[in-house]
């Protein structure tokens, strides 16, 4: 299919788009399509693309973008000795379609059929999508085209609302002239036909002030008074003349062939005319809703009564009114939302079927019940009664239903409602938000997603020259933060007309300038998107002219004891389980600080009637009120409950207004505190991926607890709260999500350890570690954690993971720390994981800090044992990790690849991101050294995407590093320094880890200038290496780093030097160097240089050298030259 009633469009057969390209290549189909399956000359094709003056070489440049259309619709366009052709059938382009379909309606109108008419009209105008050629209508050809489009689609308009008056739809008909004779104003046939519409609904004198505005406006703008037509329908309507009511015609529904219609447009005598019914004319395409249309039919095909339930502004009228159109008999609609009380509910009815109540002469008796009319009425008649936003009313809609269906066998029901009728027989049909695309979807993909082309069409209603592609980042975020709702995303599109869509996703997204004095927490200001969605179209009902009118709407019919819970669950972010609610939703008269964090101001909740017990119940009002749902996400134990982000910050004012805001904020941390307390030791046993996984559920509660406890000033809740997290943040690789709440949190401490807090509070100086790349963006307060840990011993008690996350930071344990270690080992009392983790530490001190790997072996096998004991699958991992890296060391390339990956194995079901990149890169590592290069680099480009995953800069380093290492092992020298550059830029430095990196990074360019026959450079990187990594805290490190440097004095002439840092690498390491390209270079030149039996002796000497001499040997740059 192809269409121009609106931007250039190209659908396949699956209803996605085509990518068509830029404007150029857009206007070129749609002068071809304007001319669908005839010849266009080039010379036509030239002057509609570029005027009167084209460029030179405008042949050259028409055949290559024929020739580039071609690559998008091959074998649709074909060369023709005249010009070019489109082979298509007209009838599958949209403007030739509904040319076709209006000039039947128009005929058939003629005719005196305007029940075909109507659907043939219908139908037509349905296939626009916006102004014509909306795309490309700065090209030459476009103006006159759109001109002559629009003008046969206002008189297809004007044919079609004829056609609805002959079918006796007056009053449905009043909303839709009014907004064309607002876009219209000088079009006298609208203005007829919307006095004809008013008088046929009973509005006699706003039919004639409808005629006097005309008259103003025409003599106004034009100085001209009324033509005939019109003063002929001012007549009428003075003298009450019937033809303005003309006899009703059958109503077609949708979907029903015009030629199929059975019903009578002259009812005889012996059987009075039954009314006929039109539907609610709709002014916009309709977006979406195949599934929930296809599930209304088949429901309606097997049931008597649908209930379409869900949020305001989810479209649930809208939807109501294409399935009645699609039903195959008549569909009489009833608007209940202007209803003030429920006993007006049976006359709406009775009026909506026609059953006036005009011929019931005064003093006769009693009016006649009107549900026994209706009743009587609809007896033996098939028919489809919609019945439009009972919410208000359900009581009574609910009773008048039930009668209905038990006494009328051939009736069907179709309710819209924000709650069940909840009477038997009732389905329900739930209507969700609009389908959003996932992150990282194309704009072409991104179309067929609902929300994303509603948006599209109506921006492009509003602003022409709108294009998706250009704004795309932008639309998906305002579709995302209004959750789908098509009114909300219509109100927003409608903002285009003032404002761009960035800043529109600005406005809903905007953060608080000071997040501290506000009630809601940074992010959405709760009355932003209600103050900025709050221009709706002036024909709709006041309850939809405004996304907070349809909130109003649901609020104003909750009880106080609803109202009290639904504000009250605003606290939360990202869902709810039913306990947490009991615990944090229930009245309070007092309100304790919590667990003795401090921070209360006393105030309370309002005391609302809600007892915990009677939680389950109004929550379960709501999820029926469609303010809340019930669902079972991927991870979750059972039931969990969430709102739409719009429910949520209307919920937040509310509990802002009640002065409830700062409880419940307090309420919601104790309860996640509790909860993330009673998991961090399990997350170091068997249940690890069970706590994980309930965590995980709950992250955004998790983060926005702690968020809003550094917000509020509760420093000590914010670091009980920080401090168990972080054991969750190091398991599942996303320790960056704690940087900011915990540099926040510093702030407001200073450089001191609160009493009593002393783990948390440098567990809180390593959780803001993570998000600066110098520690001495810290100053003080790493010297504070450093001193709290002597203190300690560097084995804390509360905490066992601090060892381990302090390591990461700090380096592998120093001879002191290490000798601590050792003799609390033997401790009965301590914790079973705490001494597996010792055993991990001394183990690291033993490798890296005495470079006795046969000592270290022994330690981590007996940490391993230890975890394998508890089953903890992440401190597995880092043990099996550890002894891979010690075996592949040794040369045991079978064993090293066999643990790693058992440790690979073990942290993918954690999810633990950032731990799965490192693993990776250390086997792309080996794989690189053994010369598969291919693996290798397979393995770094899963790690870049990994780390990209997890935010992890560090990670992105290594794998750039290690890109450019299989780079320089392949002879392609430009791209390895490039990659390694580039690393260089990502890494920091200051934190142990970092440094780490940041010397094998530099280590790394340097042997790429070697390679470049470039000493001088690579004697600069050399330098940058810090001393420290040298000798003091990674032997590993320092061991390659005199391997490189082995390098460089070959290259200068320097065999001697280079078997005394082989040497010096043997003791670092303790191993022999690991077999390698490299190394297998180094060892072999100087052995041919030296002769076997010197460079024996200079490698002794080199594993002989005391600290200080490994020092001055490998800082000693000139003792080559």
């Amino acid at each position: 299919m192809f269409g121009i009633l609106g931007a250039t469009q190209v659908w396949n057969a699956d209803g996605s788009a085509v990518a068509l390209g830029g404007p150029r290549r857009r206007a070129l189909l749609a002068l071809l399509l304007l001319d669908a399956g005839r010849v266009v000359t080039p010379e036509r094709l030239i002057d509609g693309l570029y005027g009167e003056d084209p460029p030179a070489g405008v042949a050259n440049a028409l055949q290559s973008q024929v020739s580039r259309l071609r690559q998008v619709l091959p074998q649709k366009i074909e060369f023709h000795p005249a010009g070019y052709r489109l082979a298509i059938d007209p009838d599958d382009v949209d403007s030739h379609r509904f040319q076709r379909l209006s000039a039947e309606g128009r005929e058939a109108l003629a005719a005196g059929d305007p029940a075909r008419a109507a659907v043939l009209l219908r139908e037509a105008l349905e296939l626009w999508r916006g102004p014509a050629l909306a795309d490309v209508d700065g090209a030459p050809f476009a103006q006159v085209q759109v001109t002559r489009l629009e003008e046969l689609r206002i008189s297809a308009a004007e044919d079609r609302m004829e056609a609805e008056l002959a079918l006796g739809g007056h009053r449905e008909l009043v909303a839709g002239l009014r907004e064309l004779v607002d876009a219209h104003p000088l079009r006298e046939r609208l203005r007829g036909q919307l006095m004809r519409a008013l008088y046929g609904s009973g509005r006699q004198s706003e039919a004639l002030e409808a005629y006097e505005a005309a008259r103003s406006e025409l003599a106004d703008t034009l100085g001209a008074d009324p033509g005939p037509e019109l003063a002929a329908v001012h007549l009428a309507v003075l003298r009450g003349d019937p033809e303005l009511t003309p006899a009703a015609h059958a109503h077609v529904p949708r979907g029903t062939s015009p030629t199929t219609t059975t019903a009578s447009a002259s009812p005889t005598v012996s059987e009075p005319a039954r009314p006929r019914f039109v539907l609610p004319t709709q002014l916009t395409s309709f977006v979406g809703r195949d599934e929930e249309l296809d599930r209304i039919g088949a429901q309606l095909s097997e049931g008597r009564l649908v209930t379409l339930i869900g949020p305001g502004g989810a479209g649930k009228t809208r939807i109501a009114i294409e399935a009645a159109g699609r039903y195959g008999g008549e569909a009489c609609f009833v608007e209940l939302a202007g209803l003030a009380d429920a006993a007006e509910v049976p006359h709406a009815i009775q009026g909506a079927l026609g059953l006036r109540e005009a011929g019931v002469m005064p003093g006769a008796g009693p009016a006649p019940d009107p549900v026994d009319r209706v009743t009587a009425a609809l007896a033996d008649r098939p028919l489809l009664l919609v019945l439009d936003n009972c919410e208000h009313v359900v009581g009574e809609i609910a009773k008048i239903v039930g009668r209905l269906l038990g006494d009328c066998g051939e009736l069907r029901v179709l309710a819209t409602t924000r709650e069940p009728l909840g009477i038997p027989g009732e389905t329900l049909c739930p209507i969700p938000p609009l389908r959003l695309p996932p992150p990282g979807t194309d704009h072409v993909r991104a179309l067929a997603f609902p929300a994303v082309r509603l948006f599209t069409e109506r921006a492009v209603a509003v602003q022409p020259d709108f294009e998706l592609a250009a704004d795309l980042d932008a639309v998906l975020r305002v579709c995302t933060a209004l959750d789908g709702l098509p009114l909300a995303i219509e109100l927003a599109a409608a903002r285009l007309r003032s404002m761009s869509a960035s800043e529109i996703a600005s406005r809903l997204g905007v953060v608080s300038a000071a997040p501290e004095q506000s009630e809601y927490g940074p992010g959405i200001r709760p009355d932003e998107r209600f103050r900025l969605l709050s221009r709706g179209s002036r024909t709709a009902q006041p309850r939809q002219k405004t996304l907070r009118g349809v909130v109003d709407w649901s609020w104003d019919l909750l009880t106080e004891s609803e109202r009290a819970v639904l504000r009250r669950v605003s606290v939360f972010a990202g869902g709810w389980t039913l306990e947490a609610a009991e615990a944090v939703c229930a009245d309070r008269t007092t309100d304790d600080d919590v667990a003795d964090g401090g921070g209360t101001d006393g105030d309370g909740t309002r005391e609302a009637g809600v007892d915990a017990f009677d939680v389950l119940d109004l929550i379960d009002s709501l999820v029926d009120k469609s303010l809340v749902v019930a669902h079972r996400p991927e991870g979750a134990d059972g039931v969990r409950y969430r709102m739409l982000e719009t429910i949520r910050a209307y919920g937040a004012e509310r509990l802002a207004e009640a002065g409830e805001t700062a409880a419940l904020r307090r309420a919601h941390a104790r309860y996640f505190l509790a909860l993330v307390g009673e998991a961090e030791p399990r997350l170091r046993r068997a249940e690890q991926l069970d706590w994980l996984r309930r965590l995980s559920v709950d992250q955004d509660n998790l983060h926005t607890a702690l968020r809003r406890r550094v917000e509020d000033g509760d420093t000590g809740t914010a670091l009980r709260l920080l401090a168990p997290l972080s054991t969750y943040w190091l398991l599942r690789g996303v320790r960056l999500e704690g940087a900011g709440p915990a540099r926040e949190l510093l702030d407001l401490i200073g450089p001191q350890a609160p009493e009593g807090l002393d783990e948390e509070y440098v567990l809180c100086v390593l959780a803001a570690a993570n998000g600066v790349s110098d520690n001495r963006e810290l100053g003080a307060h790493t010297a504070a954690a450093d001193a709290v840990m002597a203190s300690l011993g560097y084995i804390p008690q509360r905490f066992p993971s601090l060892t381990v996350i302090w390591a990461m930071a700090m380096g592998a344990p120093t001879a002191d720390a290490a000798e601590l270690i050792s003799l609390t080992l033997d401790d009965p009392g301590r914790d079973p994981w705490a001494v597996a983790l010792l055993h991990l530490g001394q183990g690291y001190a033993h490798w890296m800090v005495r470079g006795d790997t046969a000592l270290a072996e022994r330690e981590f096998s007996a940490g391993l044992a230890g975890f394998r004991v508890l089953g903890d699958r992440w401190a597995m991992a880092n043990a099996l990790d550890v002894l891979a890296q010690l075996a592949d060391w040794q040369g045991d390339n079978e064993r090293a690849a066999a643990l790693a990956d058992e440790a690979l194995g073990y942290v993918e079901p954690l999810g633990a991101i950032e731990d799965m990149a490192q693993l990776l890169c250390r086997r792309a590592e080996r794989s690189a050294r053994d010369g598969d290069t291919e693996a290798a680099r397979a393995d770094y480009e899963r790690v870049v995407e990994l780390s990209g995953r997890a935010g992890a800069p560090d990670c992105m380093a290594m794998a750039h590093l290690g890109l450019g290492e299989v780079a320089r092992a392949r002879g392609e020298l430009a791209e390895a320094r490039a990659l390694c550059e580039l690393a260089l830029g990502e890494s920091g430095t200051g934190w142990a880890g970092l440094d780490m990196n940041r010397s094998l990074i530099l280590i790394g360019l340097a042997r790429i200038a070697e390679a470049e026959g470039d000493p001088e450079r690579a004697r600069g990187y050399y330098r940058q290496v810090p001393e420290a990594e040298l000798v003091s805290r990674n032997g590993p490190v320092a061991a390659s780093f005199a391997e490189a440097l082995a390098g460089l004095a070959l290259l200068e002439g320097g065999p001697e030097r280079a078997a005394l840092l082989l040497g010096v690498a043997r003791t670092l390491r303790g191993a022999e160097v690991p077999p390698g390209r490299d190394t297998a270079r180094v060892g072999a030149d100087p052995r041919a240089a030296l002769g076997e039996a010197a460079f024996a002796a200079a490698h002794a000497r080199g594993v002989a050298l005391s600290r200080e001499q490994t020092v001055v040997a490998l800082t000693d740059f000139d003792a080559a030259r």
